[in-house]
């Protein structure tokens, strides 16, 4: 378990901060200048904070109080950054051995070939960095990080710099990573669909401080944090199966509690589970089952709760199963069609508004 409860100035900015990370991906999320990357250089030990506390199970990194700060070295932590920061000068092989020589232990036995074959490497080892893509660059600098024998990883924005092509490439190891490896791991992203696919725990920031932290499905879900999170929207997170592929068509069925969702442009396999996120403001409400329209998912629920007015909006809760859908309407249609608590609805989807991420497992 990792512990962080720290504050530090930086001219202006005033970071404060405090939560705790377990084994799995703990994104921190949030607009750019939230002060995310100065978190997880505190952990490392670049950056030193003013005050507090950071520790991993019993063991302390820092504490202010009783003088302790240890050596990032010593801290046996490993930092995926944006660029990858391989050596250039070395292949693949001697980058990912890299840590090893600075660590001066033995390595386990079969370890360096399980990363190479965790994430797809054994073809480039006797390459350089000049001659590898952007998402190969990305790949052994996650390799180096875990062949470091961690006791926590940071990611540092690592596909930021990359298109949208290599981006899911690397999301893809990323999830065969995250299931395989059982140490708290820190992810900086202000990209709602890297920490919709990869994360557990989401604890966003702004200005230096969490304003939420909690369960990916919950944060990612609510509908008050477009502030926080700048150009973020609200709305809600479905986990379910992949029931079918339509080829022909390019939609997946997605088998959830409250029912199925058609989704567009799903790359997954049959009977994999899935998140996928849907907007409030990309659900719309139906009194009466419709007929003959082009949306392709209605679905039957009740109304649970209608939020405050802002802007002549309101945010409309509806209970589909054990989920909970978010609709953004204006006040006026909310009060046409007489909606409260306890109104039986249809909430209706586009298929191609919805996006997706997944999170492990068949």
């Amino acid at each position: 378990m990792l512990t962080v409860d720290i504050e530090r100035r930086l001219g202006d900015f005033h970071l404060r901060t405090s939560f705790e990370a377990g084994a799995g991906v703990t994104a921190l999320f949030g607009r750019s200048g939230a002060g995310k990357t100065s978190v997880i250089n505190a952990i490392a030990g670049i950056l030193r904070p003013d005050s507090g506390r950071i520790a991993i199970d019993d063991s302390l990194l820092f504490d202010s109080a009783r003088g302790i700060d240890v050596p990032t070295p010593k801290r046996h932590v490993g930092y995926v950054f944006q660029e990858g920061r391989l050596f250039p000068h070395l292949t693949v092989r001697q980058n990912l051995r890299y840590a090893r020589l600075v660590l001066r232990s033995p390595e386990p036995v079969g370890q360096f070939e399980h990363v190479v074959d965790l994430l797809g490497l054994g073809r480039l080892l006797e390459r350089r960095p000049g001659n590898l893509s952007g998402g190969e660059r990305q790949r052994v600098a996650i390799g180096r990080a875990l062949l470091s024998n961690p006791r926590l990883l940071l990611f540092d924005e690592p596909l930021a710099s990359l298109d949208a092509h290599r981006k899911d490439e690397i999301l893809q190891y990323m999830e065969l990573m995250r299931d395989e490896v059982r140490i708290p791991i820190v992810y900086v992203s202000h990209a709602v669909d890297e920490v919709i696919r990869l994360a557990d725990i989401v604890v966003m920031m702004s200005s230096g401080e969490v304003v939420a932290a909690g369960p990916a499905e919950e944060v990612m879900g609510r509908t008050d944090m477009r502030t926080a999170s700048g150009t973020f929207e609200g709305g809600a997170i479905i986990e379910g199966r992949v029931a079918s592929q339509d080829m022909d068509y390019d939609l997946a069925e997605i088998e959830f509690d409250g029912g199925t969702l058609a989704v567009a442009n799903v790359d997954a396999l049959i009977g994999e589970r899935v998140r996928v996120r849907i907007r409030a403001r990309d659900v719309s409400i139906a009194l009466d089952r419709p007929r003959n329209i082009s949306i392709q998912n209605v679905l039957a629920g009740t109304v649970s709760g209608v939020g405050p007015e802002r802007g002549g909006a309101v945010d409309v809760s509806i209970a589909v199963g054990s989920a909970i859908l978010r609709s953004r309407i204006t006040l006026r249609s909310a009060q046409q069609l007489g909606l409260g608590p306890g109104r039986a609805v249809f909430a209706l989807v586009k298929a191609v508004s919805l996006s997706r991420g997944t999170f492990g497992g068949a």
